[in-house]
């Protein structure tokens, strides 16, 4: 069976099982207006690129793989929460994330890991929630999985290539997100394939194996708009937001997106769910503190950018370059960073393992404090 088809045939059981199963209680107002929240957690997010040139520490898919594993070792010893990817397909970057996680996961103990995101057009959802359990259940319930629709790519037509063809009329968003409700509710037990009564005897539905309780709670929608964060919350999704919203209002990103972080929690409230969401927002920070920093990024640092991007006028995060108390003041000032939970790091995973472990710890010593983040495990004590 096509992986379109076993989509095609999960659909009648989500909304059923969803409508069943995940609980809603009376109304949980939580945090709906602009009040800060305090970053509770902090972590890289690598996109893993290699290249074969010059200066690169990082010239081959072995070299990428095998020094992820190596930073999230690193981050965990100095105290820093999570390890993240970006998932790229028909690029010299990270593309299969789960044997990747798995790898972190056996290596380490306490650290998050996670996507930042999983373009759900290239899944078939219920291989990908077979996937997501293995991969938690090493984990001991660590996984932070990321998923969207995905960015602009370079492939033409990419996903129909991998052989998931979209029905008739779909756009690119409706695939995903209709590919993603089959996923959520394949990892919280739905039947999504009935048994073979000349074979078993019985009638009855089935699920997919492993299960991994909890990991319903810990699945992320990556949202460049406020209207798909709001279909994220009516979900119950949590929300990373993403550093390229595909709009623009004319105010700073940071309130753009602390507009869409507050629409997201008035929408989660709306719906009652039980549990207080995670929000996340990723910063490219360049802390300055040798002369190596300066040579490789001098003045990099610049404001926002506001630019087309496939026929749509959005708006593009900043990158912080400069001497770690000036970027600790400015992200304290960040009214997005200051309405969610969690920040992630990008790093230039081509400059190696030791100097990525190093901005790091500089980060986690000298800038995250100001955001009212502190050390976790074995690293709060030293």
């Amino acid at each position: 069976m096509r992986a379109a088809d076993a989509s095609a045939s999960a659909d009648e059981t989500v909304h059923a099982f969803r409508s069943r199963t995940w609980r809603r209680g009376p109304g949980n107002p939580g945090l709906v207006g602009g009040a800060d929240v305090g970053v509770k957690k902090i972590g890289f997010l690598s996109f893993g690129h290699w290249r074969d040139v010059d200066g690169s520490q990082t010239r081959s898919a072995a070299d990428s793989l095998l020094q992820t594993v190596e930073l999230a070792q690193a981050a965990e010893e100095i105290g820093v929460d999570g390890a993240f990817v970006r998932v790229h397909h028909f690029e010299r970057q990270l593309a299969s994330p789960f044997p990747l996680l798995a790898a972190i996961a056996a290596r380490t103990s306490r650290i998050e890991i996670g996507t930042a995101v999983i373009d759900m057009r290239y899944e078939n959802p219920l291989y990908m929630a077979e996937e997501a359990a293995a991969a938690d259940l090493i984990s001991g319930g660590r996984l932070q999985l990321g998923v969207s629709r995905g960015s602009p790519e370079i492939a033409l037509r990419g996903a129909e290539a991998f052989g998931y063809v979209p029905a008739e009329g779909e756009t690119a968003a409706d695939n995903a997100r209709r590919k993603t409700e089959i996923f959520l509710a394949a990892i919280g037990g739905a039947a999504v394939a009935r048994t073979d009564p000349a074979r078993t005897g019985v009638s009855g539905g089935l699920a997919i194996q492993p299960q991994s309780p909890g990991l319903g709670d810990r699945i992320w929608w990556g949202s460049g708009t406020r209207a798909t964060a709001q279909w994220a919350a009516e979900q119950g999704m949590n929300l990373q937001s993403s550093t390229l919203l595909s709009e623009d209002t004319g105010v700073p990103f940071d309130q753009l997106q602390a507009e869409q972080i507050r629409l997201y929690r008035q929408a989660w409230a709306e719906q009652g769910w039980e549990r207080e969401p995670r929000v996340s927002v990723s910063r490219s920070v360049l802390p300055v503190t040798e002369d190596i920093d300066r040579l490789y990024f001098g003045d990099q640092g610049h404001d926002d950018q506001v630019g087309l991007l496939e026929g749509v006028q959005s708006r593009f995060g900043r990158t912080y370059v400069g001497e770690p108390d000036a970027i600790a003041a400015e992200l304290a000032a960040d009214e997005a960073v200051r309405a969610a939970d969690t920040v992630l790091f990008t790093v230039p995973n081509q400059l190696g393992v030791e100097y990525n472990a190093r901005i790091l710890d500089t980060i986690a010593r000298h800038i995250a404090p100001a955001i009212g983040w502190t050390p976790s495990g074995a690293a709060a004590a030293s």
